[in-house]
C-alpha cells in the first residue's frame, strides 16, 4: 500500500515537473547567467558575476515566473492539449486544476517577495511580467500575429531584466535580442502548424487557421530572411569572437529548416521543424561562452580564483 501511494507521489511530482517544463528552465537560467558574463558586464570578473546576489535572486525570479507562466498556460490549454498532445496531457491531468492554480499563486507570490530583495523597479518589471503572462494565457494567445509576437516577447523578456539591472544598452546587446527574438517568432509560428487540430476544436484564431499553411509559411519564410540582418550586424559589424561559427553553421540550419517547411505537410514534420529551431537555439545559449572563451582560462581569471 505504502509503495503505491509512494508511487503515486512520484507520478505526480513528475505530472508538475512536466507541466512547469521543468527541462526548459535551467537552460533559461544558463543563459541568463551567460549573457550577464560575456555580453552584458564584460568588465567584471566572471566569478564576481557569478557571486553577485541580485543578480542570483533577478535569475531566481525569472525561473519561477517562467514555471508559473507553464502553469497557467497549460491550466488554459488543457483541452487544447488533450487533442494535440494526449500523452503528456494524460500525465499532466494527474495534478488537479486545483492544485495547478496553488502552486501558480505560490510561485507568484515568491517572485513578488524576491524582487524586494531586489529593488522597487525589480518588483514592478516581475508584477508587469507575470500579469502579461497571465493576459497572454487568458486572451492573447487566441489571436493570430498578435498572440504570436507576444508569445515571443515573454521568451525574451528575463533577458531584459538582467539588462535593466547592469544598465548596458550597447548595440550589439539588441542585435542579439532581435535575432533570438525572430528565431523564437518563427518557432511559434510551427507551433501553431502543429497544433492546427487542437485550435480548430478551440476556436484558437491563429495564423494557419484563419489563413492557411502556405500563408503561414510565407510568413515564415519572411521572418527567416529578415534574421540574416542581425547576423550581418554580429558577424561583420560588432565583435563577437568565435561565436561567429555559430551563426555560420546557424544559416546553414536555416536553409535545411526553409527546404524542410516547404515539404512539411503532418503534424510530425512541424515537430520536427519545431526540434530543429529548439536545438538551434539552445546551441546559441551554449555558444555565447565563443564570444570570449579567454574568460574561462585567463584575463579575468575565473578558473584561477576558483
Amino acid at each position: 500500500m505504502a509503495s503505491r501511494k509512494s508511487r503515486l507521489t512520484l507520478m505526480k511530482v513528475l505530472s508538475l515537473f512536466s507541466v512547469v517544463r521543468g527541462y526548459n528552465i535551467p537552460i533559461i537560467a544558463l543563459a541568463q547567467y551567460l549573457s550577464a558574463i560575456f555580453i552584458l558586464d564584460r568588465e567584471s570578473r566572471a566569478l564576481d558575476v557569478i557571486l553577485d546576489i541580485n543578480l542570483f535572486l533577478i535569475v531566481l525570479a525569472s525561473s519561477l515566473t517562467i514555471a508559473s507562466g507553464y502553469i497557467i498556460n497549460n491550466f488554459y490549454d488543457a483541452q487544447k492539449d488533450l487533442i494535440n498532445r494526449p500523452k503528456k496531457s494524460m500525465l499532466d491531468r494527474l495534478v488537479s486544476q486545483q492544485t495547478k492554480l496553488n502552486v501558480y499563486f505560490g510561485l507568484n507570490f515568491s517572485v513578488v517577495l524576491l524582487a524586494f530583495m531586489v529593488s522597487w523597479r525589480a518588483v514592478i518589471f516581475f508584477s508587469g511580467y507575470i500579469f502579461l503572462i497571465w493576459f497572454y494565457s487568458h486572451k492573447l494567445k487566441r489571436y493570430p500575429v498578435i498572440g504570436n509576437l507576444t508569445a515571443a516577447l515573454l521568451a525574451v523578456l528575463p533577458f531584459f531584466g538582467i539588462l535593466m539591472y547592469f544598465k548596458n544598452f550597447y548595440e550589439v546587446i539588441f542585435a542579439h535580442a532581435t535575432f533570438l527574438y525572430l528565431l523564437i517568432l518563427i518557432r511559434e509560428l510551427i507551433k501553431d502548424l502543429e497544433n492546427i487540430p487542437g485550435d480548430l476544436a478551440n476556436d484558437y484564431r491563429t495564423i494557419p487557421v484563419m489563413f492557411g499553411e502556405k500563408v503561414s509559411k510565407y510568413i515564415i519564410t519572411l521572418l527567416t530572411f529578415l534574421t540574416i540582418i542581425p547576423v550581418y550586424l554580429l558577424v561583420d559589424v560588432y565583435d563577437v569572437g568565435y561565436m561567429d561559427i555559430y551563426f555560420y553553421a546557424g544559416m546553414i540550419v536555416i536553409i535545411i529548416f526553409l527546404l524542410k517547411l516547404w515539404g512539411a505537410a503532418s503534424q510530425k514534420q512541424y515537430l520536427q521543424l519545431h526540434n530543429i529551431l529548439k536545438i538551434l537555439i539552445v546551441a546559441g545559449v551554449f555558444s555565447i561562452v565563443l564570444i570570449e572563451p579567454s574568460v574561462l582560462v585567463h584575463g579575468r581569471k575565473l578558473l584561477s580564483v576558483i
